[in-house]
Parts: C-alpha cells; sequence; structure tokens
C-alpha cells in the first residue's frame, strides 16, 4: 500500500508517518518504481502501535524503545517496557502536579481580581503579574 493507503487506515496524515519515518520510528517495507513508499501490513501495525503510544503520552525516544522490544521480544523482558511506562507515569504524575499549582495560582489570580471596567491601571491580575506570582 501507499502512504496515502497507509494515512487512511491508521487515521494519521502522511506529512505524520513521513516524520515518523524521518524520526527512525517507521519503515516502509520498499519502495515502487516510480519510487514512492510500499507499506506492508505490519507496517500498519506500527503506525497504530506509535499512535497509541502517542496517546499515552510517550515520547518520539521512549515508542522508539518500546518499538524495540516490540519488534525483538525474545530478546527483551518484560521489565524493560514496564519501566518505561514506570517513568512515564512519574512525568505525568509531576505534570499534574505543576499543573494544580498553576491552577492554584491562576484561580488566586482571579479571585482577587474584580473583572470590571475600571481602568487596567488598577488590575490586581496585572500588578501581580508586575511583581510576582
Amino acid at each position: 500500500m501507499q502512504i496515502s493507503e497507509l494515512a487512511k487506515l491508521s487515521n494519521l496524515n502522511a506529512h505524520t508517518l513521513r516524520y515518523y519515518e524521518k524520526a527512525g520510528l517507521l519503515k516502509p517495507s520498499g519502495r515502487s518504481h516510480s519510487n514512492y513508499r510500499i507499506y506492508s501490513e505490519n507496517d500498519l501495525i506500527t503506525a497504530n502501535f506509535i499512535k497509541r503510544s502517542k496517546a499515552c503520552g510517550f515520547s518520539l525516544s521512549e515508542i522508539a524503545s518500546l518499538l524495540a522490544i516490540k519488534n525483538d521480544k525474545s530478546q527483551h523482558v518484560c521489565a524493560e517496557a514496564k519501566s518505561i511506562t514506570d517513568a512515564k507515569i512519574e512525568d505525568v504524575a509531576e505534570q499534574i502536579l505543576q499543573l494544580q499549582q498553576m491552577q492554584s495560582t491562576l484561580e488566586k489570580l482571579a479571585r482577587y481580581c474584580c473583572g470590571g471596567q475600571e481602568s487596567a491601571e488598577f488590575c490586581s491580575i496585572i500588578s501581580t503579574l508586575e511583581s510576582e506570582v
């Protein structure tokens, strides 16, 4: 199948698929006589694996590691995939904490602002951001 069909079947656009190819995550099975990329059913499986991994928040580097495990399962152990996943869970937990702190700060800023039509010279949000948060 050509890239347009792979894009349709994987629900990824051709530009994204080319990007994954450039990043080394996806390799076409071959080239046609006219030099078009040719993809196999296995390439579709890989594209879907990448898409699902991205949806879980894995970086391209982490996906490359997971693909290496997927593509040579007999040479890897389950603990490798678990380690990558556990590290991602820690990253996400830290991001959640940072977002909660950000939300708390924004709520504090909003709570002390009247939100009226007065001049912004006296806006508590602007003055707080000018000095500290």
